[in-house]
């Protein structure tokens, strides 16, 4: 689509509607959301759209009932995401609680490495994943994480002691403490 202002005039244009909305679009948002980051991507998503239709945009207090009108289709593109994650996140828990329960019966071990694992904080359990899942190493870990090789080889040693101690107290043997024959 061809502007009919020149960059400056639908610059300064944009700008006039944001500082005249922004409020109201982010207090409409916060009000239908749960969480105010995804109140924050309404808001993105409103005013990205304004930005691209800046000519579909119509004058004066029109402008923020148009507005509205995209906040209210941005999110319910947003619940339908939720919905869609909700549902496969319970598919993939029931999947994944059929698969344990089998492990349950022929072996508790698995089951008290899952729960210590679970114990971790959050970085421990995504360093680990980093390395047991995904098969990274020290320099990929360090570029996914932004930091450096070192601090990943620092932080995955404290992550697996951690994680030692967890096996301890379910009673499952770590793999550090169990003899390698050779």
């Amino acid at each position: 689509m061809e502007d009919s202002h020149p960059p400056g005039d639908r610059r300064r244009r944009f700008e006039e509607i944001y500082t005249a909305n922004r409020a109201r679009i982010l207090g409409y948002a916060l009000r239908r959301t749960s969480d105010p980051h995804d109140a924050a991507d309404v808001l993105a998503g409103t005013f990205l759209t304004a930005w691209r239709r800046l000519d579909d945009v119509p004058p004066g207090d029109q402008a923020r009932l148009w507005l509205y009108g995209v906040a209210r289709r941005v999110l319910a593109n947003h619940h339908r995401g939720e919905r869609r994650r909700s549902a496969l996140a319970a598919d993939l828990g029931s999947r994944l609680s059929d698969g344990l329960t089998v492990h349950e019966r022929s072996d508790g071990d698995l089951t008290d490495a899952a729960t210590a694992f679970r114990s971790l904080p959050d970085a421990d359990r995504e360093l680990l994943s980093l390395v047991g899942w995904e098969g990274l190493d020290h320099g990929e870990i360090a570029a996914v994480l932004g930091c450096s090789r070192n601090a990943v080889r620092i932080r995955l040693h404290r992550a697996r002691r951690r994680f030692a101690r967890a096996l301890e107290r379910t009673g499952t043997p770590s793999p550090a403490a169990t003899p390698i024959s050779r």
